[in-house]
């Protein structure tokens, strides 16, 4: 959660500094704030609450071309939204913009007795901290941020400025990712890659541990027990172009119709039509190793968890042999599992730094089982702690509901199971036709979006008062229908719930009234009938109903239909997700939300 940014260097500090929070308003944006110190000691702090527009009127009133500092922009952990609790925290000199969580910092506080705490915050315990060390003059200030560090229990990605010293600053992480970038005469710092674009393509990720001192031409990296580190420079992939809304009104608009190109980019290289095979490099397995394996275990938190059990559902059906269990990152932490050796795990992330995920990572390999990442992001801590992985490369995501990474990551997984079927000695026949349809995915993806979208949009209007609904789907329409729920749940408010079709007996349809209305996907297949029957029940009990098919004779009294024209059977449901993904789309716009930007929300979910 959280954005942070940071400059030192030859160019004026506060117009970098608020053009990268306003790149990182997507990792929070409840406040923001700003501190520029000028070469005489002279510090400038700025902050306001809500978004980051209402920091630039107040920058507006205070310009200043000083030559170093840091900002952030917050979601709430500790204490309310307010101008008081938006970073930076001030103690003494120190000045100190902070990401994760301090577990500890109540006990902490009663021991700096001597610091008038103006927040409520663990974030200014940690400034006041460093302050502690730093004020009787006994150590320089990256020493002052070790010391303060070597007493912190929980996560945290930092950066602090002094106003005894303004030529450096100091930054930290420990589960919270931060990354270095290297320019010319000058030095900037983010919490995100994106924010660095157009300034450099030179960067170093910093690693859990490590602390480094930055000055505009220089950056020494330690870690937090003083041993040097040879830090590793890495070049920024992504480009300007890829995170700017490029004419569409929402990013979220945007990497909807992106996903026949993102898409693409996750196949490229790795899919053979005419041999019917399938070929990922990345996760470094040998056949042998990949015959061994007999369990596989999925590991995902939201959407990421909703694409493991959609690839669940389909890697079981040719490989037979393998069992299969797709698990919550945030309870599997905590469980007292039993990972059997011949298991291996995929550890699945859109930003490669999901806490919850990542401490399973971590828990995992301790058992000695091997990892593999389906992560976006390059350079991430995931892709940098499995032992082997696979990017997804759709490009960043600006937006916080994720659209493209969904559909990436599904059909990323679902080739790792081809793998491990080739392996197996699976007959050719029996995996050409996956391979097949998963070649011809964007195409029929463009198809499916240019064709849907005004019709889509109408019923969404439609149903725009509602608070409530039911989404429906059977096999691998069910996990599909759990992710159009989570969509519209999180940018339109509405108390949106997955089930599958033949739960509905056993409790939901005590549901069913004019409050409520139902979403149901309706995929060809073998169990086509029974969902329409299950749809006959929901009908007769007064229902709202809502089909989404690709039969083309579908006829049923349902108030609202969309037809996916496709040749596309197996993998249909993914088709279908891309309808649930514009009707929460435009439902959220009629009601009047912010689309990339949901109340109570962040993007890189960093903090537990």
């Amino acid at each position: 959660m959280c954005g942070i940014v940071g400059y030192v260097g030859k160019g004026e500090a506060q117009g970098f500094l608020l053009s990268g929070l306003k790149r990182l308003e997507y990792r929070g944006y409840d406040s923001a704030g700003i501190v520029t110190i000028a070469e005489d000691g002279t510090a400038t702090l700025i902050r306001a609450k809500g978004k980051i527009a209402n920091l630039e009127e107040k920058l507006a009133k205070s310009r200043r071309s000083d030559k170093i500092g840091i900002g952030h922009t917050r979601w709430a952990t500790h204490g309310e939204p307010s101008e008081e609790n938006a970073h930076p925290h001030k103690a003494g000199d120190i000045y100190l913009v902070h990401n994760g969580i301090i577990e500890n910092y109540k006990e902490l506080k009663k021991t700096l007795t001597e610091h008038k705490f103006e927040s409520e915050t663990d974030s200014e315990v940690l400034a006041a901290l460093v302050n502690s060390f730093y004020k009787d003059g006994k150590y320089p200030l990256v020493n002052a941020v070790v010391q303060a560090l070597k007493l912190v229990q929980g996560t945290y990605g930092i950066a602090v400025v002094s106003s005894k010293n303004p030529e450096e600053i100091v930054v930290a992480r420990s589960g919270s990712p931060l990354v270095i970038g290297i320019g010319n005469d000058e030095t900037l710092i983010a919490s995100d890659a994106s924010a660095l674009v157009g300034h450099t393509k030179r960067a170093i990720y910093l690693n859990d541990g490590e602390v480094a001192r930055l000055t505009k031409n220089s950056i020494e990296v330690k870690t937090l027990n003083s041993e040097p580190v040879s830090a590793k420079v890495e070049e920024i992939e992504t480009n300007l172009a890829a995170i700017q809304k490029g004419g569409y009104e929402h990013f979220l608009l945007k990497e909807i119709v992106e996903q026949p190109n993102s898409l693409k980019e996750t196949l490229r290289g790795r899919v053979n039509v005419e041999n019917g095979t399938v070929h990922l490099g990345g996760p470094g397995l040998t056949e042998a190793e990949l015959r061994k394996i007999k369990h596989l275990i999925i590991v995902g938190c939201g959407t990421a968890y909703h694409a493991g059990l959609l690839a669940g559902y389909y890697i079981e059906q040719f490989t037979p042999e393998i069992t299969i269990e797709t698990v919550i990152a945030s309870e599997y932490r905590y469980r007292s599992a039993y990972i059997p050796k011949d298991a291996v795990a995929l550890i699945v992330s859109q930003s490669g730094e999901t806490a919850d995920t990542l401490a399973c990572l971590r828990e995992i390999k301790k058992q000695g089982i091997k990892t593999i990442g389906i992560v976006n992001a390059i350079g991430s801590t995931i892709a940098r702690e499995v032992d082997g992985g696979t990017y997804v490369h759709v490009g960043p995501e600006i937006s916080v509901a994720s659209t493209k990474a969904f559909t990436s990551q599904a059909i990323a997984m679902v080739m790792f199971g081809l793998t491990i079927a080739q392996a197996k000695g699976v007959k050719p026949g029996v995996l050409r036709p996956y391979v097949e349809e998963i070649a011809k995915l964007p195409e029929e993806i463009g198809k499916v979006l240019s064709g849907v979208q005004p019709e889509v949009e109408e019923i969404a209007k439609k149903y725009a008062d509602y608070d409530h609904a039911i989404y429906l789907g059977r096999d691998t329409a069910y996990p599909t229908a759990m992710e159009g729920a989570l969509k519209l749940k999180e940018i339109s408010y509405v108390d949106a719930n997955a089930y599958a079709f033949g739960e509905l007996k056993h409790g939901p349809l005590a549901l069913v009234d004019d409050r409520f209305f139902e979403l149901a996907l309706l995929p060809k297949g073998a169990l086509y009938d029974k969902a329409i029957s299950n749809v006959q029940e929901v009908l007769a009990r007064g229902g709202h109903v809502i089909a989404v098919t690709n039969v083309a004779d579908f006829d049923m009294p349902v108030e609202g239909v969309v037809k996916i024209t496709t040749d596309i059977e197996m993998f249909a449901p993914v088709l279908m997700n891309l309808v649930s993904q514009l009707f929460a789309y435009y439902m959220t716009i009629a009601k009047g939300y912010n689309v990339d930007q949901p109340r109570n929300l962040a993007k890189s979910v960093t903090v537990e």
